[in-house]
């Protein structure tokens, strides 16, 4: 059995080079909510150096919030921003002649378009021409998977190792004390659940129906590298490699 797991980098943690040798694709801040030219050269060399699929993470233009709230910008504003964001990207990595992988909007533009109809049409009229040849991650059963597949998009389904879920499969919100996972024991066990049964249970106790083709471990939570050496661990003994 083979498993992604992928991670939000390029977000000025001092110890992200320790993480990369356990995850399998990486989503890099391109300028949005933090990001320079300087800061994704530094995450795409040692993407390379492990072997990690390289993205592009484009949020709302929010150095302030860290992207975590919804922006009320206009069309044209968020347009700029997304489109400067993905070319500063691919301009680096065209530096490095490395291809981009895939594309995972973050933090509140990502919860937006998962649940809003209407900003997901608008995010994939900006991006979609950036998404010929990658995949957009989106997460199970939102409006941004509908609008993508019918739009003949490419996704990877994305789910959350490390934080729980609602019923309806939302994010419990980060306001509520429940919404991180942070013991590796129940990171596991959390992701074990959809990997092998297709199921996660939620806040409720009910086992909802999830897919996941890659599974998010967020690189800005404290015990980061401790859930990720457990889980590797982990894997291994139940015979679970790491899709590089």
């Amino acid at each position: 059995m083979n498993i992604d797991i992928n991670c939000d980098v390029g977000e000025g943690i001092v110890n992200e080079h320790f993480l990369f040798p356990f995850i399998s694709s990486c989503n890099i801040a391109c300028g949005g909510h933090f990001g320079s030219s300087s800061s994704i050269d530094k995450t795409i060399k040692l993407a390379i150096e492990n072997n990690v699929k390289l993205g592009a993470h484009p949020s709302f233009p929010d150095f302030k919030n860290f992207g975590r709230q919804v922006l009320r910008i206009s069309n044209e504003a968020l347009e700029e921003s997304l489109m400067f964001q993905i070319e500063l990207f691919l301009e680096r990595m065209a530096t490095f002649n490395q291809k981009m992988h895939h594309i995972k909007p973050h933090g509140a533009l990502y919860n937006l378009i998962a649940k809003d109809s209407g900003e997901a049409e608008k995010f994939i009229r900006i991006t979609k021409k950036y998404l010929k040849n990658c995949f957009l991650y989106v997460p199970y059963n939102s409006e941004i998977e509908k609008v993508a597949l019918k739009n003949k998009i490419k996704i990877k389904y994305e789910a959350f190792a490390d934080r729980n879920y609602n019923t309806d499969l939302t994010l419990v919100p980060r306001s509520k004390e429940n919404a991180l996972i942070e013991n590796p024991e129940e990171v596991f066990n959390h992701v074990f659940c959809m990997l092998k049964h297709q199921k996660v249970k939620t806040i409720s106790g009910k086992k909802q129906l999830i897919k996941a083709d890659t599974f998010c471990i967020h690189g800005d939570h404290e015990n980061s590298l401790e859930v990720l050496q457990y889980l590797h661990a982990k894997f291994t003994r139940n015979k679970i490699t790491l899709a590089k």
